[in-house]
């Protein structure tokens, strides 16, 4: 696939303006400026977006480019430890229609995903997300997914419904229907309709508030790293942080909470995809939710070269712990990584003993177990095993 028909290239002086030193992140990164990069080579590769026909408010005035102006900041940090195998695609040429930019988005990902090269995608409206998504038909196999968004975009939709504010409920309905859970983190209670968070618990999905994360964020990690992509909307951090969308909202994660968030993204072996929606550079002038953007994308980059396979659980690699219970199931076997503080937990389908996932959990999962509980994502993940 000649992935070059759909990108424009970057102009020679972009996305850093200012001299760089030799050991920032343009110094080491392959760009389209001229030839297009080698993507089936790289490990990471970036795609900017500029495609506004899904947001309520329309697209930002001419000459702001959101993916450009977090490039400029990106570029200029520091490149972390380790290897980098970075490219940076260009800006994709928006589709006739907006439903085109989702199917040409569903192919390149699907391409890059299939070159075993993870694709970030940086800029336009939230629902790009169903591009993101629809990538992951050509595994036919379920796919967990994660959202940060300050509330869930679960609106009915129609011709004057935006798309940015039901993507979610589009991505929930899509045929075929490969999804097996969902984790909506970041949502603010007073911005969203009660009966939106009452139909999610109905289908056994992970919520996590913003003050639930903000207490201990820890408690996110399991849920990002059971996803196979994530998709962040910039509205789900409060304005001061990062004031880069509209209407202001004084409320929301702190830039720390989104880079921790990033953070366990690029450091989860499952996770394959990530995108960075929802950026006005309007609204920004000081370029301080670019730099936190940037900052974020930093972040995952740093955390994909801290990867490390975690596989073969009962094996020396790993601890096991078989926790005795009362009822049904009379027991629940943990296993803990010997080299990271990660846990797993085995569940298997009451109605069918031959299925059995082993998956994400956290050290309090182990403790309500150990006290004689269920945890709560078991319950949710047997409903979801059927």
């Amino acid at each position: 696939m000649n992935l070059a028909l759909f990108f424009d290239p970057l102009a020679d002086d972009e996305p850093t303006a200012t001299p760089t030193p030799p050991t920032a992140l343009a110094a080491y990164a392959t760009r389209f400026t001229e030839a297009f990069p080698d993507w089936r080579g790289a490990d990471l590769a970036i795609l900017g977006l500029d495609e506004w026909r899904g947001a309520a408010a329309g697209a930002p005035p001419a000459g702001y480019h959101g993916a450009n102006r977090v490039r400029e900041r990106f570029y200029q940090l520091q490149k972390g430890t380790g290897a980098l195998r970075l490219v940076d695609l260009g800006n994709l040429r928006p589709g006739l229609s907006l439903e085109d930019t989702y199917q040409r988005l569903r192919e390149i990902v699907a391409a890059l995903l299939e070159a075993n090269t993870v694709p970030v995608l940086l800029g336009g409206s939230h629902d790009l997300d169903y591009g993101q998504f629809m990538a992951y038909e050509t595994q036919e196999r379920p796919v967990s997914f994660a959202i940060v968004d300050a509330r869930p975009d679960m609106a009915e939709p129609g011709p004057a419904t935006p798309a940015e504010t039901s993507h979610l409920r589009r991505l929930l309905v899509h045929e075929p229907n490969y999804v097996f859970s969902l984790a909506h983190l970041g949502h603010q209670q007073y911005l969203t309709p009660p009966e939106v968070l009452l139909a999610l618990d109905k289908m056994h999905f992970d919520m996590m508030s913003v003050g639930a994360i903000r207490t201990d964020r820890r408690q996110a990690e399991p849920l990002v790293r059971q996803a196979d992509f994530l998709s962040i909307d910039l509205a789900a951090l409060r304005w001061t942080d990062a004031p880069g969308y509209a209407p202001a909202n004084p409320f929301g994660l702190s830039a720390n909470d989104a880079t921790q968030l990033c953070w366990y993204a690029g450091h989860s072996e499952q996770l394959s995809s990530l995108g960075l929606y929802g950026y006005r550079p309007e609204h920004d002038p000081h370029g301080l939710a670019a730099a936190t953007l940037a900052t974020m994308l930093w972040y995952f980059v740093e955390g994909f070269y801290h990867r490390r396979p975690e596989t073969g659980f009962g094996t020396f690699r790993f601890l096991t712990y078989t926790v005795v219970l009362p009822g049904n199931p009379d027991k629940l076997v943990f296993y803990k990584s010997r080299r990271a503080d990660k846990w797993w937990m085995e569940v298997e389908s009451l109605g069918d003993s031959a299925v059995k996932r082993v998956v994400p959990c956290s050290y309090e999962d182990y403790l309500h177990a150990s006290q004689g509980d269920l945890p709560e994502r078991w319950i949710r993940l047997q409903a979801l095993l059927g």
